[in-house]
């Protein structure tokens, strides 16, 4: 049998243990819940945002409009929200904005018809959802959001899409609420090569027909001055986790049934727990491209920075005939924001800003050191 002074000494050492135990589990706590720096990214289109094509007064509401979206997904994080959280208030404030081609102001397509669609990643879960061909549906980021957290699918369309979205209690609408008569002007020129679309003889604009070329064709460049656009947002909390969430109404008289880079996961959004990205711009070429999730690859595998990664699609995007931009945050909160068309509204905030958004809109405009207009 061990004797009296062994089992003291046996005693110590286990006492001891226990307390290093200890240590390491309370060290290891504060470190997966120590504060971090907060950081919010937003975009709401790119293209041929020229600022001699809008008054002073249009400006002004549209950075208006996109420094009240940061400041729906901004205040969440300041209060130790979660970045899924806070990238969906975001870009459901732009959803309900007319001025923005998502939701409320979403573009009509060739039939005179809104069709919407969205998606949403959360890096830390690895979990992502999706929707499109949305006719009824008032918020789409919503619905991609209970799509992810069904862990069941991950993209649905149409009329399915719908009926889930009814299941889950979300906001449906008359399908005349997305009408707005700014948009319904665009659709009516329908412009293809900045010319208006006719019909037989008559010579009067068309409001349900367009050119029998596909509009992202790259042998018809005249759809890059057609009203594109998509909003999205990007963001890292408190405790280190990033999302992405983008939504739009597409492509001005897209052809029914067509589907952007926006709902496609990789594509038009992307998040893990080393970088969030959402997209903008011709659709096409994301989704060819996987935009996205190249530049997420080329930060993990080439060890390129958030700008190198961006730059480096963007540039690829630009040559191949493309045109569009991204927002990106990396794991330490660095917000790059990347495009390679004449303008795109973005915004950010963080502590470096103060916790005040900033806002830019055209190509001349260096809001942050990653803010990087293209030009080749």
């Amino acid at each position: 049998m061990p004797q009296t002074g062994e089992i003291s000494a046996a005693s110590r050492i286990a006492a001891l243990l226990v307390k290093v135990l200890c240590m390491f589990k309370r060290r290891g706590h504060s470190e997966k819940h120590k504060t971090l720096p907060v950081t919010l990214v937003v975009h709401a289109g790119a293209g041929n945002i020229l600022k001699q094509k809008m008054t002073y007064e249009e400006e002004e509401q549209l950075r208006a409009g996109i420094s009240q979206a940061i400041d729906c997904g901004y205040a969440i994080l300041r209060n130790d929200g979660l970045a899924i959280d806070a990238v969906e208030a975001s870009v459901r404030s732009l959803e309900n904005n007319p001025l923005f081609n998502a939701g409320k102001g979403a573009v009509f397509n060739r039939d005179g018809i809104n069709q919407l669609e969205a998606s949403i990643m959360d890096g830390n879960l690895g979990a992502a959802g999706a929707a499109t061909l949305l006719t009824t549906v008032k918020n789409p980021i919503t619905l991609a959001r209970k799509v992810m957290e069904s862990n069941f699918h991950v993209f649905l369309c149409g009329p399915g899409a719908e009926s889930y979205a009814k299941e889950q209690g979300l906001d449906i609408v008359d399908p005349s609420y997305f009408w707005t008569r700014h948009r319904w002007e665009q659709h009516e020129r329908g412009y293809i090569h900045n010319k208006p679309l006719t019909t037989g003889n008559s010579g009067s604009s068309s409001l349900t027909t367009v050119a029998s070329a596909t509009l992202a064709d790259s042998k018809h460049k005249g759809y890059l001055d057609l009203p594109m656009g998509t909003v999205g947002a990007v963001a890292i909390d408190a405790n280190g986790y990033m999302a992405a969430a983008t939504s739009t109404g597409g492509m001005s008289n897209k052809w029914d049934g067509r589907i952007g880079d926006s709902p496609v996961i990789g594509a038009g959004t992307f998040a893990n727990k080393s970088v969030a990205v959402s997209s903008t711009g011709a659709g096409e070429y994301f989704i060819r491209q996987g935009t996205a999730r190249y530049i997420a690859l080329r930060m993990q595998l080439l060890g390129e920075s958030s700008d190198q990664a961006c730059k480096a699609a963007m540039s690829e995007m630009k040559a191949s005939g493309g045109d569009g931009g991204v927002i990106c945050i990396s794991a330490d909160g660095y917000p790059s924001m990347v495009f390679c068309s004449a303008g795109m509204y973005r915004g950010y905030c963080s502590q470096s800003t103060k916790h005040i958004p900033v806002i830019g809109i055209f190509g001349d405009e260096k809001i942050a050191p990653g803010d990087i207009h293209i030009k080749l």
